[in-house]
């Protein structure tokens, strides 16, 4: 049995920034975990912007917000967390990332606007660098050509300018064939062709004749996997033009990006990944904890000091239910939720409240450590961050990433 100073059980946005954060303390780490929420994420680092969810405010202000909610809603997992460890969490990580051929960038106390795939404006505190030229397009409204691809799914730069229309009345439109690619497109496979600069060539003489008086190029997110600011520098070089990226929808290759990131950085903080494989027994003692990683003949037997349970919720498969209950998957602990299933979700589908079971986790005391069914501490050494959280609704107040990565900074301290 392999003996580790911490075990991570989840390898999304909280799983990959607590070990992140814990092997960076000099920690003996260990993790595992299915696909994650960061496999498909937009690459976008949310920290707040809508608050109340039923009167959908929008904030500039993510910190103010933060005010508003900790006033609010006096359960939800930011208020475990002071603004001080939010921001020391998102320079740890974004540092991380950024040494690893991810650039990121916002600003100081503010929500930008940024455009996604739908066509629509989306409020984030911080995005990748590769997206920023998009920003300013939009902010000065400039003559703008966007460009999509021929078999490419997920990304349709007619429809952006068509829901854009009356807001940024400058956007032209290009439908090109991707150089040396056929059929439907993956943007994995045409991110990693973007690596050769005589691709990168040969895409920016089929774009140029539709250039034209366009300030700004957007392109659907495909420019690198590794290498993308020397990607994006080269077609700048190229069609002499600020050029961006605009996210697929998911799975665009954001996810891929971070995921290879950490894929990279991790090991050579001394981090034991166990790729794909799920908690399947766990035991608790005044020692620690007993996992096992995996089933059959390719399972693993593990001993942990502390454990980090970053899970998320029924995507990550930190969460299950049945026709009943929902319940936490590993150590059984009891799931805040409504009191029968038909409380679970309401009515009308696009409710602006959200539903109740979206705001369904584990309840923690003020340092994240579980609680059982009798409202104590259910074992000192174990600690939760992210999805997983209870009394919090991540998707409709626009701060996934955020709150994933500041409960997994506040976890890691508080080991």
């Amino acid at each position: 049995m392999k003996t580790y100073d911490v075990m991570v059980i989840g390898s999304g946005f909280a799983g990959m920034a607590a070990t992140l954060f814990a092997a960076e303390r000099g920690l003996s780490v260990a993790q595992t975990g299915a696909t994650g929420g960061i496999d498909f994420s937009t690459g976008f680092i949310d920290l707040l912007a809508v608050h109340p969810i039923a009167e959908q405010k929008v904030w500039e202000d993510p910190f103010a917000a933060l005010v508003a909610l900790r006033r609010d809603l006096p359960d939800h997992p930011y208020c475990r967390v002071s603004d001080d460890e939010i921001c020391r969490a998102l320079e740890q990580f974004t540092t991380f990332l950024g040494r690893h051929g991810l650039c990121y960038r916002g600003r100081t106390g503010k929500n930008t606007l940024t455009l996604t795939a739908a066509g629509t404006m989306k409020p984030t505190y911080l995005l990748p660098c590769t997206a920023w030229n998009g920003v300013k397009a939009w902010e000065t409204k400039a003559p703008t050509l966007l460009v999509d691809f021929s078999g490419l799914k997920g990304l349709s730069a007619r429809q952006i300018a068509e829901v854009r229309k009356d807001s940024w009345p400058n956007l032209k439109v290009a439908r090109i064939k991707f150089p040396g690619m056929g059929g439907e497109l993956y943007p994995e496979h045409m991110a990693w062709s973007m690596a050769d600069p005589a691709r990168r060539a040969e895409l920016a003489q089929t774009v140029a004749p539709f250039v034209a008086d366009a300030e700004y190029v957007g392109f659907p997110a495909i420019l690198g996997m590794t290498d993308t600011t020397a990607v994006l520098s080269h077609l700048e070089e190229l069609l002499g033009r600020p050029v961006f990226e605009i996210p697929t929808l998911p799975p665009s290759i954001a996810g891929p990006r971070l995921r290879a990131a950490f894929d990279r950085g991790l090991p050579a903080l001394g981090v034991r990944t166990y790729t794909q494989k799920l908690i399947t027994k766990a035991a608790c003692s005044e020692e620690g904890f007993s996992f096992t990683a995996g089933s059959g003949s390719t399972s693993v037997e593990i001993f942990a000091k502390s454990a980090i349970l970053a899970s998320g919720r029924f995507f990550g498969k930190g969460l299950k239910a049945n026709r009943h209950r929902i319940f936490e998957a590993v150590f059984d602990l009891p799931v805040s939720q409504p009191e029968n299933r038909a409380l679970w979700h309401r009515p009308e589908f696009f409710d602006p409240q959200g539903h109740e079971v979206n705001q369904a986790g584990i309840e923690t005391d003020e340092n994240l450590r579980p609680l059982d069914a009798q409202g104590r501490v259910f074992h000192p050494r174990l600690h939760a961050a992210g999805a997983i959280l209870a009394h919090q609704d991540w998707m409709r107040m626009k701060c996934g990433a955020g709150l994933a990565i500041a409960t997994a900074y506040k976890a890691v301290d508080s080991l």
